[in-house]
C-alpha cells in the first residue's frame, strides 16, 4: 500500500479544496495512505516536496502537487507558473520521484473552479492517478535496489 505526500497551497481556498476532494478519493479507492502538508504558494510546493521525499522520519512512495496559479497584470504569474513547474519536473527526473502536478494555472477563477471540481474536470483526481500510474511504471521497471 502506497503511502503518499500531499503538498497543497491552499491559496485559493475553493479550488485546493475541490482539488484536494478530488486527489483523495482517487487514493481511498487505491487503498493509498498519504499525509497532507500546506504551504504558503506555489512556488514553495517543489522545495516541500524535496524535504518529503529526503526525510528521515516518513518515507513517501509518491508526491502530489496542488495549488492554483491566476494570470494577473504582472509577470508574477509567468514566473510563478514556470518555476513551480521546473522545480517539480527537476526533482522527478534527478532524484526518480513519482510526482503529479496539480499546479492549476488559469486565466481566471471561473477556469479554475470548473477544472478543479469533482463534478466537473476534476484535475485533483487526475493528478493523484497519475502519481499513483508513475509509481506502478516505477515499481515495474526500477530495480528495488536502485529506487530512490
Amino acid at each position: 500500500m502506497p503511502h503518499i505526500m500531499i503538498v497543497l497551497s491552499p491559496y485559493y481556498k475553493d479550488v485546493s479544496s475541490y482539488l484536494l476532494q478530488g486527489a483523495t478519493a482517487v487514493l481511498n479507492d487505491s487503498g493509498a495512505t498519504y499525509d497532507i502538508v500546506e504551504i504558503d504558494g506555489a512556488l514553495e510546493i517543489p522545495a516541500a516536496i524535496k524535504f518529503g521525499a529526503f526525510s528521515k522520519v516518513k518515507k513517501y512512495d509518491a508526491f502530489i502537487a496542488l495549488g492554483c496559479v491566476l494570470r494577473g497584470e504582472t509577470s508574477h504569474y509567468d514566473i510563478v507558473c514556470n518555476e513551480s513547474a521546473r522545480g517539480l519536473m527537476d526533482l522527478g527526473l534527478a532524484h526518480d520521484l513519482c510526482i503529479g502536478n496539480g499546479i492549476l494555472t488559469c486565466d481566471n477563477m471561473d477556469q479554475a473552479i470548473v477544472r478543479s471540481d469533482p463534478r466537473q474536470k476534476n484535475k485533483g483526481a487526475d493528478v493523484a492517478n497519475a502519481a499513483l500510474n508513475l509509481l506502478k511504471i516505477k515499481t515495474d521497471l526500477v530495480p528495488s535496489s536502485a529506487r530512490g
